[in-house]
């Protein structure tokens, strides 16, 4: 079942979408032209794989044919149509997207289900960024100075249990901080640990939603990068780094009152993010059921072929 969506239509969604994204890309392809490099702004081009100019690309999703669209401008993913008054339209090739990636959508799917079916917890306090500089003078930031000394953040780290839950945090720890941690992590315990109170399994919404990409709309994961580039906004000003030269003041985790702050902060991302996870696992849902629908069909022709034989 396809939904068409007329040229005027899809024409404005995809300028509107390119509009949104000029805003945050255009920034970062400026400083990246000077040599230059923002914590926050950049960050979320740097650590992802996702390119400026994937992101800026706009996509339907699946199921949906484009009026009078050439496909070739949309990318190789894409094919010819016609409805039945013989009008051309590009749609999306998803029964060979589905065959390439059927497995990640389960996965993805999965993971998502499993984080929202669990209690946020609260108390890690961005204690992750702190044991990433934890006894070890040599810094991932290296153009931006530690707020405290070296010694006086080492002893916050030491004070604050280290309640890390995400294995991607975790790897960023000093070889000092890791036997800190609460919890051994690693990448195969991922699904059974992540939850929804963590910020870094909420910035990866945007990671999760773009591996769907183009099998989803453009729009989901541009709502997840604007998430993502909110928490990530948050993990710096709890960081250790004085980033006040770029307008960002900080949330002394080290303090109660800081605490208190960033705890709420993270609550209103667990408000934020709930929705958006829950329209992943829609989506990943949705093309299991297409994917296993396309499977029952291939099963059927294969009956029906050995039967004539």
């Amino acid at each position: 079942m396809t939904q068409p969506v007329p040229e005027a239509e899809w024409r404005a969604r995809r300028s509107a979408h390119e509009r949104r994204v000029e805003g945050w890309t255009a920034g970062h392809l400026a400083r990246r032209g000077r040599g230059e490099r923002h914590p926050v702004a950049d960050f979320l081009f740097t650590y992802y794989s996702y390119r400026p100019a994937q992101l800026r690309r706009w996509h339907p999703g699946a199921g949906v044919v484009l009026e009078n669209a050439d496909p070739g401008e949309f990318g190789p993913e894409y094919r010819s149509t016609l409805d039945a008054t013989h009008n051309a339209g590009a749609t999306l090739d998803v029964e060979t997207l589905l065959a390439r990636r059927g497995a990640s959508i389960v996965w993805i799917g999965a993971l998502q289900r499993a984080v929202a079916g669990r209690p946020a917890q609260l108390g890690c306090f961005g204690m992750h960024e702190w044991a990433m500089v934890y006894r070890q003078p040599q810094r991932r930031h290296e153009a931006w100075p530690l707020r405290l000394a070296q010694a006086d953040t080492d002893r916050v780290v030491e004070q604050n249990r280290v309640r890390c839950t995400h294995f991607d945090a975790y790897r960023f720890f000093t070889p000092a901080a890791r036997p800190l941690n609460a919890l051994a992590l690693t990448r195969d315990r991922q699904a059974e640990l992540d939850q929804p109170g963590c910020l870094h399994a909420n910035m990866d919404l945007y990671k999760w939603a773009y591996k769907l990409s183009p099998l989803v709309d453009s729009d989901l994961v541009a709502d997840c990068f604007a998430l993502a580039r909110d928490i990530r906004e948050l993990d710096m000003r709890a960081s250790p780094y004085d980033l006040t030269a770029l307008g960002l003041s900080p949330v002394p985790v080290e303090t109660p009152e800081g605490r208190a702050r960033y705890a709420a902060a993270q609550r209103d991302f667990v408000v934020r993010a709930a929705p958006l996870r829950a329209r992943l696992i829609a989506a990943t849902d949705a093309l299991a059921a297409a994917r296993s629908g396309g499977e029952d069909v291939d099963r059927a022709r294969d009956h029906q072929r050995h039967g004539d034989e």
